[in-house]
């Protein structure tokens, strides 16, 4: 059986696929379209199984609300130039679209979608056949309230930021959607900051109180032997300032004695109370940096987020957020 440009052109709009593809499939199957689609499905399955150890690191991200339910996914890809063609945002649209209209809580709920003549899962795979670039649908999450907002930075469908609040204000809501994007904090305040997190900062802040104690016993103590200390910071700077002549052996290897001993002697004899308080400061600081209601709000840096949300409504509340990007930050 011929085929013909008609059957072509009806198969690559079912498929997506490529009209060389789309002929190839017909030819096969004497022009039968399901038996031709299957072997373009079969394609995709096959191109996603030799990919699977590739890095997916490009992709679509998109974010939609429906009133009460907002979500965020993620349609990676390996390339740029696939993450940026119209079929593929489509597609990532399409996703979104249906899992937001089923209000869909988890990955796999959304992977189990119907959609064309299989699951959101069939239909990635599929994709992956057309483009042959490994796909993988990630970085799925929602928030609901009485009032939610979207933000995608940029329009460039890299990094978007969804919140639900107890109530609307569409202008402060969408501030505080562009903040989440621009200054990712991972808790709305203290509170929501996991223990385990507090705990490991803290350990970081006494670590590093003390060795800054340390650090200037010894300068100080090589300041008073006439050394200076950014000749002897390193052994790799005493080779080079040695061979400069601004300093000689004696003086490197009297360096080392003196910082060999001046640590010792003030790691053991640091003020721990001292070291305590400054650790707890540097953890006050964490958490305003990272706990998005104590953050300097973007818009006005003369105030907190908390601040500004509350000029604006004393009963405003924000619920929930999630944030998520495909870059590294």
């Amino acid at each position: 059986m011929a085929v013909t440009m008609a059957d072509i052109t009806k198969l690559r709009k079912m498929s997506g696929a490529g009209m060389m593809d789309c002929k190839k499939a017909l030819t096969e199957t004497d022009g039968d379209i399901e038996k031709a689609m299957e072997i373009i499905r079969k394609k995709g399955q096959a191109v996603a199984a030799k990919r699977s150890d590739r890095d997916a690191s490009e992709g679509c991200v998109l974010a939609k609300k429906d009133g009460t339910f907002a979500a965020i996914i993620a349609l990676k890809c390996e390339t740029d130039f696939v993450a940026k063609n119209e079929d593929f945002v489509a597609l990532t649209q399409a996703i979104l679209d249906a899992a937001v209209a089923n209000k869909c809580q988890t990955l796999d709920e959304v992977k189990a979608l119907p959609m064309g003549n299989g699951t959101v899962q069939d239909a990635v795979t599929d994709r992956s056949g057309i483009t042959g670039e490994k796909m993988e649908l990630d970085g799925y999450c929602v928030v609901e309230g009485a009032y939610t907002t979207v933000y995608n930075h940029m329009g460039k469908n890299q990094l978007c930021t969804v919140a639900a609040f107890n109530k609307e204000n569409e202008e402060v809501a969408h501030n505080v959607a562009m903040q989440i994007a621009a200054m990712n904090p991972i808790a709305i305040d203290e509170a929501g900051v996991p223990e385990s997190v507090k705990e490991a900062e803290i350990q970081v802040a006494i670590e590093k109180t003390k060795a800054e104690q340390i650090q200037k016993a010894v300068e100080a103590a090589l300041k008073k032997a006439g050394i200076n200390p950014a000749h002897v910071d390193s052994e790799d700077h005493m080779e080079s300032n040695m061979a400069k002549g601004w300093i000689t052996a004696e003086d490197i290897a009297k360096a080392k004695e003196i910082i060999a001993k001046v640590s010792e002697e003030k790691a053991a004899n640091l003020p721990q109370q001292m070291i305590e308080n400054i650790a707890k400061g540097r953890l006050g600081k964490f958490l305003k940096e990272v706990c998005l209601l104590n953050q300097e709000d973007i818009m006005d840096g003369k105030k907190t987020v908390r601040e500004t949300m509350k000029e604006a409504d004393s009963e405003l509340q924000i619920l929930s957020f999630k944030r998520f990007t495909l870059r590294a930050e």
